[in-house]
């Protein structure tokens, strides 16, 4: 008798384990937060979403208001356009902007708000007007790369 309940809590213990890594496999993933509070959606158009991704955060001042529901394509404009999920205590108000940005160097890429003046707030369904797309690696090398070329070329030594 004393065997079978060992064998019984080393069972509860192996599947508190894997309680636990699903747990953290959940939060790892984003998708730890069932988001099932009160929200309302906003719309941002954006010229380049960089790496952005379905359930990236959107912060404000480092805090976590909202989360990416979709990206898409404007057929009209050729530009991305992000609905976006915010809690319903959080209001903002109409001039508000919203950045791409980088969670670190090299890290994963979550919307930025950045509040503006405006007495009125946005609504559910509204745009956010004031955007600015995400900052790529990769041209930030290429231009820097194109600026030394040029000013090696210019930067002869005149008698």
């Amino acid at each position: 008798m004393p065997k079978k309940s060992i064998e019984v809590m080393v069972g509860l213990f192996v599947l508190l384990g894997l309680l636990g890594l699903l747990f953290l496999a959940l939060k790892a993933a984003n998708l730890g937060s069932a988001g099932g509070g009160d929200t309302y959606q906003l719309v941002a158009k954006f010229d380049n979403i960089g790496g952005l991704k379905v359930r990236a955060p959107v912060r404000t001042a480092g805090v976590t208001v909202g989360r990416v529901v979709s990206i898409s394509l404007d057929a009209n404009t050729y530009q991305g356009l992000v609905k976006l999920e915010v809690e319903r205590s959080y209001q903002f108000p109409r001039d508000t902007s919203a950045k791409i940005l980088t969670a670190g160097l090299l890290g994963d890429q979550y919307i930025g708000l950045e509040p503006g003046a405006d007495e009125r707030n946005l609504g559910a369904g509204d745009q956010i007007r004031q955007t600015q797309s995400a900052v790529v690696l990769e041209n930030l090398i290429g231009q820097f790369l194109y600026n030394k070329a040029a000013d090696g070329g210019s930067t002869e030594k005149q008698p």
